[in-house]
């Protein structure tokens, strides 16, 4: 499954598009180039099962080391993946 990444302003959203429509999103802001506010995360049914919503955490994961972002997880299921992933606790903000 192809995950893209789309950025409008200070607002963007990971997602996955099968026959036009967007079957799962991890919607997010940027506050600051280097800060990520993760708010919500979506996956339609006929993916249910499947571990997107594991695939679209990863995938948002790579972006923010690539980039050197920090992340706010405030979308609870973002927020336990991270949780239950520790390798991935690198990329946390930490105030």
């Amino acid at each position: 499954m192809l995950i893209q990444n789309k950025k409008v302003g200070t607002k963007g959203i990971f997602f996955i598009e099968q026959d036009g429509k967007k079957v799962a999103e991890m919607v997010y802001s940027m506050p600051s180039p280097e800060k990520m506010i993760v708010e919500h995360t979506e996956v339609d049914d006929v993916l249910k099962g499947k571990n997107i919503g594991k695939q679209l955490v990863h995938h948002m994961v790579e972006y923010a080391r690539t980039q050197d972002i920090r992340v706010i997880p405030l979308c609870p299921f973002t927020k336990s993946v991270i949780k239950r992933t520790p390798e991935y606790s690198d990329i946390l903000f930490t105030p």
